[in-house]
């Protein structure tokens, strides 16, 4: 369809390029970043706003219109960041607006881009802004399957629970309906006390109860409003609230864009993409192969990626939440592997060519293996859910990192993962196994540590105040070290103990858990250097012991201990 350019003049703004051409639909590009008296800096998000005339049936619909900011890096890379639209009608001066946090020191150019039906129809004239070196850490990126870096090099592993979503009107649990309706389940209480606690990451939900940006009819959720906007504005707000808090608080965000739950039944009663709500997709199969639903969820993630990809908060977008079980009723496969494959495939290239912050990009499975999703090229985290498994997860983990040769993590893990059992009748398991997980996890080679589910109970018990414990070693392995970590061969002839080793190249740490009901003894073998140990440390108390008592080499009954050796 041709297009017709209402023309404007251009409009006189203080720090920013104009348009020369009266033809040129795009009429200003304006930024504090331009000027002298405002310096950026690296990792900092910097704001672009842009008036522009264009004609659209829908502006959130990038095949309709698209606008973008192309950025040239001071190394001279060209980078292109979708904007969001702000306010404005078709046909009239609209306003659009860019968040770019530079990874870069340096002189930078941008100019907007506008494409009307596919088609590039204008530019703006560049302009440049400089950006000063900064002390922030900036982005998590891959590292190796056992560490992730900053930016700036830093290496990071992730200690952190679920914090799924915020407490719902009315809770489904059969035992623990009371506590899990507590107001003070919200990101602003929890991810404080996280901090406190010794956490730095949680993974949380986009879903219709919860950061429900992508659905027009929320429920069980009084915070939120219903909205025939394309997208919600409830949610974004919420949204907006928990990037500005997971940055006070200094916790890295793993965001799940969707969720099986939002496809069962229930679920796709209310999904936005259902025919019968308006949408494109006559089925939960045809969400994954209708071209325009396909389509329209490329247009969530410009939406996604032009409002938060700025923050280095987020550390990871997930696809879905266990889709193994959108593609299941019980045990009866209704959709076919190479379907969701394809599916994620598409869209975390497309996911990855419009995000120039270049975050990591995962997905989840409960149970069932799906062929080929773990084999993806832009998917870089492999994730699966573990219950009742906790002592098999350093042998999971190794045969996934193996399998696969990219990092992975246990995404959900408990001693129980069923809702309809009163997890007081076992709370001595339900609490051993997180703790175990914990250190399961840092002895293994994954990057970020088994994250523990039914978030309520375990604060509820006190136990969260234990990843202050995991802490302490974490950065003794992560900072006192040569710049990696990796497992470490030791021989303990005792069979009743998990032992587990690794090395960061200026020491050796060994993990003894002795789960018997008596006293054993040990010893360790396999390495010159395990002869004595340079430190003890004590798992449950999260402090060091005496090394000259002579009894270095004998743990208790439920113990579970950490010796250190120097190199």
């Amino acid at each position: 369809m041709n297009k017709s350019i209402i023309l404007l003049s251009a409009i006189m703004v203080a720090g920013c390029s104009l348009s020369n051409d009266d033809q040129n639909p795009i009429k200003s590009l304006t930024s504090n970043a331009f000027k002298d008296t405002s310096p950026v800096r690296q990792y900092e998000t910097v704001s672009f706003d842009s008036q522009l005339v264009a004609e659209w049936q829908d502006p959130y619909a990038s095949n309709d219109v698209a606008v973008d900011l192309q950025i040239v890096t001071p190394s001279n890379k060209t980078l292109k960041l979708p904007g969001y639209y702000v306010e404005g009608d078709s046909n009239t001066l609209s306003s659009w607006k860019f968040k770019l946090a530079p990874k870069e020191i340096g002189s930078y150019t941008v100019s907007v881009i506008l494409t009307d039906d596919g088609k590039i129809t204008g530019e703006s004239p560049a302009s440049n802004f400089s950006v000063e070196p900064s002390d922030a850490n900036g982005f998590i990126e891959s590292n190796d399957n056992w560490t992730f870096k900053y930016s700036n090099g830093e290496l990071f592993r992730g200690i952190g629970e679920n914090f799924g979503w915020e407490a719902r009107d009315t809770d489904d649990s059969r035992y623990f309906k009371e506590l899990h309706e507590q107001k003070r389940f919200n990101y602003d209480q929890v991810l404080k006390k996280l901090n406190e606690q010794g956490a730095n990451i949680i993974r949380t939900w986009m879903i219709y109860w919860n950061l429900p940006v992508d659905w027009k009819t929320v429920k069980n959720a009084s915070r939120y409003s219903d909205d025939a906007q394309r997208f919600n504005r409830s949610g974004i707000e919420r949204m907006d609230d928990l990037v500005s808090l997971a940055t006070q608080y200094d916790i890295k965000i793993i965001l799940s864009m969707d969720s099986h739950a939002g496809f069962d039944s229930n679920g796709w009663a209310l999904n936005s993409y259902n025919q019968e709500n308006g949408g494109p997709a006559a089925s939960v199969e045809d969400f994954f192969v209708n071209p325009k639903a396909k389509q329209r969820y490329k247009d969530k993630l410009r939406f996604l990626v032009a409002k938060w990809s700025h923050s280095p908060s987020i550390a990871a977008w997930e696809f879905f939440n266990e889709i193994d079980n959108a593609m299941y009723h019980g045990e009866e496969q209704h959709i076919a592997d190479e379907i969701i494959t394809e599916w994620h495939t598409e869209m975390s290239a497309y996911l990855k060519s419009i995000d120039p912050h270049q975050h990591l990009i995962t997905t989840s499975i409960s149970h069932r293996g799906v062929k080929g999703l773990f084999d993806i090229k832009h998917i870089d985290l492999n994730q699966s859910h573990l219950y009742k498994v906790t002592d098999r997860i350093p042998e999971i983990i190794n045969k996934f990192v193996k399998h696969h040769n990219k990092p992975y993590f246990a995404g959900e893990f408990s001693a129980e993962w069923d809702w309809s059992k009163n997890f007081d009748d076992f709370k001595e398991l339900m609490i051993s196994d997180f703790k175990r997980g914990l250190w399961y996890g840092i002895f293994s080679p994954t990057p970020i540590m088994p994250l523990s589910w039914w978030w309520e109970y375990f604060d509820e018990n006190g136990t969260t105040n234990y990843f202050n414990n995991v802490k302490k070693i974490n950065e003794l392995m992560l900072t006192g070290g040569n710049g990696y970590i990796r497992e470490q061969s030791l021989n303990n002839p005792n069979v009743s103990l998990k032992t587990l080793a690794v090395t960061n190249g200026k020491n050796i740490f060994a993990y003894v858990y002795n789960a018997t009901d008596i006293q054993q003894k040990f010893t360790l073998t396999g390495h010159q250097s395990v002869a004595k140990p340079s430190a003890i440390y004590d798992c449950e108390s999260g402090q060091y012991i005496d090394i000259n008592n002579g009894t270095y080499l004998t743990i208790e009954a439920g113990q579970d201990l950490i010796y250190i050796f120097d190199l």
